[in-house]
């Protein structure tokens, strides 16, 4: 008679780097709807056609969150931060935005082919085999 125990399931790295993904995008969105003060002074109004550019931009970044599984969403990201780099002849301000988020978002990719690479290896520490 052999009592086996059924075995945890295996731990999905990208699974939690979708978090880190999505968390970053809520952070992104927030500090972007906060430059709506900036766009106000020196951007022609919330009511201008950067003021929704921007609101649209923001609200497209938090909306994200929930599609981060299907593959076109981190082009879409990177796609909206040319987007806010592209207000650069508009307003500096927002550019200079995303250009440290498309930073981030790059350093962000970088780690994510790396978890790749490492679990394709093997090497990942929750695919150690665990002393028992």
């Amino acid at each position: 008679m052999t009592d086996e125990t059924p075995k945890p399931p295996a731990k999905d790295p990208m699974k939690s780097f979708r978090g880190v993904m999505a968390g970053s995008l809520i952070m992104e969105g927030i500090t972007v709807a906060l430059a709506l003060p900036v766009v106000a002074k020196l951007g022609g109004g919330v009511g201008s056609f950067t003021g929704w550019s921007v609101i649209v931009i923001a609200v497209a970044l938090i909306v994200l969150c929930g599609f981060l599984k299907k593959p076109w969403a981190v082009p879409a990201v990177l796609a909206l931060q040319v987007a806010l780099i592209a207000f650069f002849v508009a307003l500096p301000a927002v550019a200079i935005l995303g250009v440290i988020f498309l930073g981030i978002w790059l350093w962000l990719l970088w780690l994510r082919r790396d978890v790749a690479r490492r679990m394709a290896a093997g090497t990942l520490p929750s695919q150690q085999q665990q002393p028992q």
